[in-house]
């Protein structure tokens, strides 16, 4: 893939292992907001230059960058379509914040770049500096309203990880770091500019800056999670600012009555829906992601339970679940199957439900009463590294971003790498 090549001066690798200059630069696939289209509207504030001697857009008019078998096609109001051979590059003439390209209304600064991806969608590609990519990134993983060293904290989070991905084209969901673009806040703007070039390190390296929304009142190894070496800056202790978070949800065992589905009705499969839709559409999707493609009624969840082992955390381990269904490959011909995930680490059942539903592996019960499940739980999130949440109180308690980092990151050191003389943060 070829990506662009910038006007700008990047400043190259230090002579410390895994650090970079502040003034590198970072590349973005935009999948987030844009999606998968074949068609996006594009305007321009600014001079922009394109590598196509015959493309030139104009500042202030809507274009609309529309594919068709594999082409790319850019047209304005009132002209004919042109052609796009190669791909669609604008680089600013300067680079500053009077210099944006708006996607579907939404801006960015830096430059760049259009291409087709896997023959079917339009894939924008934005290249601009570390820590203007930052001023996008931490409104849109924290609350801009919380208190200033809070946000810093999560500025160096956000920094260390981007650092740490240099040598990556990273995309803008939390595959990565959600990345709002030229949609900053003045607060977290400010907590960038006030840290620019802090990253955490541990042995001159850069430490994984793990953090999830909350860990309800415990942290966690990377380890346990993921596998792979401890890391000690990772240990499981309590952690007394954090809020908990207690959540539950609930799920019947039958979702849908089979002895009471009408079939002598045409419109029988139409009609008939689960009790639980928000979480049965989210094991449809998984279901369709594992090798059942097709429309696709939840009748049951017939097993649903913990295996009953924990971590030195008080986190579950491993638990089973059983879904029984219908799947409609094509009019007329509808197959009765089953699912079932027998003794299966937890993270191999949880995506079933859905994170935002099953919100961590801290569970407190799991208890199926009159035909329905119910699972109480703490945190939101793997529990490893920072809690937001536990940031957010530290900082009204009156600690600094430095004993933030302290706290969730043990044994790390705050270095800048704003110049080429590598200094540790006081």
């Amino acid at each position: 893939m070829r990506y662009i090549t910038f006007i700008f001066t990047i400043i190259g690798i230090l002579l410390v292992p895994n650090l970079v200059s502040a003034d590198q630069m970072v590349t973005v696939k935009l999948r987030n907001y844009i999606g998968n289209t074949h068609e996006l509207d594009i305007r321009i504030e600014g001079d922009y230059f394109s590598l196509d001697p015959t493309l030139h857009l104009k500042e202030g008019v809507n274009y609309t960058l529309s594919l068709k078998k594999g082409e790319l096609y850019l047209k304005n109001k009132g002209q004919k379509k042109q052609k796009i051979t190669g791909g669609l590059i604008l680089v600013p003439q300067v680079y500053d914040t009077n210099h944006v390209v708006f996607i579907n209304d939404r801006p960015y600064l830096g430059a760049m770049e259009f291409i087709v991806e896997e023959d079917h969608s339009i894939r924008p590609i934005n290249q601009l500096p570390l820590e203007d990519y930052l001023k996008g990134v931490v409104p849109f993983e924290v609350f801009s309203s919380w208190g200033l060293e809070t946000l810093k904290a999560q500025t160096l989070a956000a920094r260390t990880y981007a650092v740490s991905k240099m040598d990556q084209v990273m995309d803008d969901t939390i595959s990565y770091q959600v990345y709002g673009g030229y949609e900053w806040d003045i607060n977290t703007t400010k907590a960038v500019e006030e840290t620019k070039g802090e990253v955490i390190t541990h042995n001159n390296r850069l430490v994984e800056t793990f953090y999830s929304a909350s860990n309800g009142g415990v942290t966690e190894n990377n380890a346990n999670v993921w596998g792979g070496q401890p890391l000690n800056y990772f240990p499981i202790k309590d952690d007394p600012f954090d809020p908990t978070h207690p959540w539950e949800f609930s799920l019947h065992e039958t979702q849908i009555d089979y002895e009471s589905i009408d079939f002598s009705n045409p419109n029988w499969w139409e009609n008939t829906a689960e009790r639980d839709k928000d979480i049965t559409d989210t094991i449809k999707s998984w279901l369709n992601r594992n090798g059942y493609p097709g429309d696709i009624k939840i009748l049951t969840v017939p097993e649903f339970e913990l295996k009953g082992d924990q971590l030195d955390s008080g986190r579950s381990v491993s638990g089973s679940i059983s879904v029984t269904f219908m799947r409609r490959i094509f009019e007329g011909l509808v197959l009765f199957e089953q699912v079932q995930l027998k003794d299966m680490n937890l993270n191999r059942i949880r995506p079933m439900i859905g994170g935002t539903i099953f919100k961590s592996y801290l569970i407190d019960s799991l208890q199926l009463n009159s035909g329905v499940y119910t699972m109480k739980g703490r945190g939101f999130g793997h529990g490893v590294g920072m809690s937001q949440w536990g940031a957010h109180f530290m900082g009204e308690q009156g600690k600094n971003y430095r004993e933030i980092i302290s706290f969730y990151y043990p044994g790390t050191t705050i270095m800048d790498i704003s110049s080429e003389t590598l200094q540790q943060v006081k």
